[in-house]
């Protein structure tokens, strides 16, 4: 079992930066090293939004075309935690952010085991 606690969100103007945080802690002896993690995302009205994700060993990372280039995924294995920097955030990254670990990287909500309870960031304009 994997629990997930994300934090870092925030209300941010335009164009300000932000990082969130993704702890892990397991009551099994496997390791969040072991798993790839992702962020999501979603909107009121919306379906939760692939946005990043990362291979176990870090060595691979996946993001959507709407943050490309502005937001990085990473991950510090020796601390459980898997980071997501903001960069250049805009109004339409309003949203909450979650975390999910799973056995591989994948742009689908369905891929993954576990989830955090997310964390809001709103961009103001």
């Amino acid at each position: 079992q994997v629990q997930l606690v994300e934090s870092g969100g925030g209300l941010v103007q335009a164009g300000d930066s932000l990082r969130l945080s993704c702890a892990a802690s397991t009551t099994s002896g496997r390791k969040l090293r072991t798993y790839a993690v992702a962020w999501f995302r979603q909107a009121p009205g919306n379906e939760r939004e692939f946005v990043a994700a990362i291979s176990w060993s870090g060595a691979s990372t996946d993001y959507s075309d709407s943050v490309k280039g502005r937001f990085t995924i990473s991950r510090d294995n020796a601390k459980n935690t898997v980071y997501l920097q903001m960069n250049n955030l805009k109004p339409e990254d309003t949203a909450v952010y979650y975390c999910a670990a799973g056995e591989s990287t994948s742009a689908v909500p369905t891929y993954y085991d576990y989830w955090g309870q997310g964390t809001q960031v709103t961009v103001s304009s």
